[in-house]
């Protein structure tokens, strides 16, 4: 029998250039191997108890075991405006200028779907979060990667850099800070140069924030709260990073009336709705107190410390993150330049598993160095794999 159309691919040309995603990959190896994981960013210990207890609540209540309303519970939607005025003194209206999402990935994906058309340009901070990629190209846009370059022990932006790739066709920033792979946190001059670009030429931001607790050097600040930003700004979040709780895939889009409308019209045809007992529990994380928050720092700043300093003791070259839960590793000292062949054989010569960098550039020579480790696990296992990687240098 002859395949249908046999001299077309049945892939959308869009994406043929994306593949199985790396954390797929990187994960599977793990299972398969027996390495400690610490490439794909997931803690290995659940959140709070009460927070699970009000899952468990909602289901025997039969909150939530039906279709959620579209735009997400009132409870949450509630909770989420006021978790932006109290952290940062941001309004917005829970009815209108609120929707709850499947994750940010979701949010990402709708925000994009909705606010591009073929032929806008985005203008992304390289490296970036796979799915940024994908997302755009499923809009038919073209992504214009504006790499961050290793400076003084970190990864920076350039932003005279960023102003050159500006053109008539940009249609949108899409930021992330705090920022993954690299750790990099916009600093508030940053943001608010990259503010007065996008008024300046009249572009929308679409803001990844999910690292927004997890900031250990400087401040989070989310570009929506400068000026003239509010009207023009996507600001998207999610539970999943900042509670632990990844598999519960709750997110969430801020923003005017209007482009919530805009993003919720895309929303509304991916997963229409998700996580209905899920988003009750998440209402009540975001009301827990400011010493949650602090601890649920202070805890991952401690494992950073940790594993930083054994990569160091490793012998390789340690970007210390100012947030996120990942460290990037520049692998040269050790004679090495290629970071997914390093990483592909890790788990033999380690028994640890990692992340290549060069899969998050468009330009992947800018990448191929760098490797990023997570330390969002129990203590004992970083501590393990601190001690499995001492053997690189034998």
């Amino acid at each position: 029998m002859t395949a249908p159309r046999a001299n077309r691919p049945l892939l959308n040309r869009n994406l043929a250039e994306f593949g199985t995603t790396i954390f797929a990959e990187m994960s599977a190896l793990a299972a398969r191997t027996g390495a400690i994981n610490l490439g794909q960013g997931f803690p290995d210990t659940d959140g709070p108890e009460q927070v699970r207890e009000a899952a468990v609540r909602a289901l025997r209540d039969g909150r939530g075991n039906q279709y959620p309303p579209g735009p997400g519970v009132p409870e949450l939607r509630t909770a989420i405006a006021a978790h932006q005025q109290r952290h940062y003194g941001l309004e917005y209206d829970p009815d209108q200028e609120v929707l709850v999402t499947a994750g940010a990935t979701e949010a990402i994906a709708a925000a994009l779907l909705a606010l591009l058309e073929a032929g806008d340009e985005v203008i992304a901070l390289e490296p970036y979060y796979d799915s940024y990629a994908a997302c755009i190209a499923m809009a038919g846009a073209r992504r214009v990667p504006v790499t961050l370059r290793p400076h003084e022990g970190a990864f920076r932006l350039d932003l005279d850099e960023l102003r050159s790739a500006v053109t008539p066709r940009t249609r949108l920033l899409l930021l992330n800070t705090p920022h993954n792979p690299t750790g990099t946190v916009l600093s508030r001059e940053e943001l608010s140069a990259i503010a007065a670009l996008a008024v300046e030429r009249d572009l929308l931001v679409v803001t990844d924030e999910v690292y927004e607790h997890l900031v250990f050097e400087g401040e989070h600040l989310p570009i929506a709260a400068l000026p003239g930003m509010r009207e023009r700004t996507v600001t998207i979040s999610s539970a999943g990073k900042t509670f632990s709780f990844t598999g519960w895939k709750v997110g969430w889009v801020t923003s005017t009336q209007e482009l919530v409308t805009a993003v919720r019209s895309a929303k509304q045809f991916l997963t229409y709705v998700a996580s209905g007992p899920f988003q009750y529990a998440v209402a009540e994380a975001l009301r827990l107190p400011d010493t949650y928050f602090t601890a649920f720092r202070e805890d991952l700043r401690a494992k950073r410390d940790l594993l930083c300093t054994g990569l160091a003791d490793a012998g390789v070259k340690v970007f210390r993150p100012a947030g996120t839960y990942f460290v990037t590793a520049d692998i040269r000292p050790l004679g090495e330049s290629d970071g997914i062949g390093f990483c592909r054989s890790l788990p033999k010569r380690a028994g640890v598993v990692a992340i290549p960098n060069a899969v998050f550039y468009d330009d992947t020579e800018a990448g191929t160095p760098y490797v990023r480790f997570a330390f969002c696990k129990r203590k004992g296992v970083i501590e393990a794999a601190i001690e499995r990687l001492s053997n690189l240098r034998k």
